[in-house]
């Protein structure tokens, strides 16, 4: 029974979040540009693509111009790294970003931020919980009992599966480097657009679970890990959001819908 009822649960819950996407994704003829509800200019649109398992919610903020690529930022998974929030909440809470249609989610794990924990409140560590390659492991980073048993795993394959962006970049610490993948060329254009050095972040031996090597197999756009340290400066910190647009060639100021005259 498990077998037939686990894929059916996925499915629902994709087909709503796909639902909720709707009117984030989707703009008609002639309408005005949209402001959330908070008064942020940068953000275009807002959802809780889920929830945690202490019932957190999973926001991802929409930003930029649609019919632009598609780039997802993704901060926190692991609770106690913390300090990439800042980058992406520079974003959401910034001028409009143009020339790129962005989605940011400052905190992928909200439970684990709040307990300044490595792992989610079931004690997992959401970087080997995705189903490609996943082995069970214990200790430091388990793996969890079975591929996607967390909430917060199975919100992030419904929430990518269905923006299905160009890039995502998955931002960590403390290893303070770029990941040497199988697009070096990439690899070596973030390094330097971010002032990090590039390493190949081998999970120690072997990586199993995670969420870049499961986007990788699964979409044609490219996932890549990027390693702050362990204490950043402000200053570093400050500098990257412009740094990040200025990769995807885009920018901001103005407002929302306007172009670069």
């Amino acid at each position: 029974m498990s077998r037939v009822s686990r894929p059916r649960r996925t499915s629902r819950a994709g087909a709503l979040l796909a639902l909720a996407l709707v009117p984030a994704l989707l703009v008609l003829p002639g309408a005005a540009p949209t402001v959330a509800a908070d008064g942020r200019p940068a953000v275009i649109g807002r959802m809780v693509i889920g929830h945690s398992v202490k019932h957190r919610a999973i926001t991802a903020y929409h930003l930029g111009e649609r019919g632009h690529k598609k780039v997802v930022l993704i901060a926190v998974m692991h609770g106690n790294e913390p300090a990439p929030r800042r980058i992406l909440m520079d974003l959401v809470d910034g001028a409009p970003v143009h020339d790129l249609n962005l989605w940011v989610v400052p905190v992928y794990n909200p439970d684990g931020l709040a307990r300044h924990t490595r792992k989610n409140a079931h004690g997992v560590d959401l970087n080997r919980n995705y189903p490609y390659k996943w082995i069970r492991q214990t200790g430091n980073y388990d793996s969890g009992p079975r591929p996607r048993s967390e909430p917060e795993t199975r919100a992030m394959m419904s929430f990518l599966s269905t923006v299905k962006p160009a890039y995502v970049l998955s931002f960590h610490q403390p290893l303070h480097a770029v990941d040497i993948s199988t697009r070096p060329k990439y690899s070596k254009k973030v390094a330097r657009a971010l002032r990090l050095p590039m390493s190949r972040l081998d999970c120690g031996s072997s990586c199993h679970g995670t969420m870049t090597m499961w986007f990788n197999h699964r979409f044609k756009g490219f996932a890549l890990t990027v390693e702050y340290g362990a204490s950043p400066s402000k200053a570093k910190l400050r500098a990257a959001p412009g740094r990040i647009l200025k990769l995807f060639g885009a920018w901001r100021g103005g407002v929302n819908g306007t172009s670069r005259s």
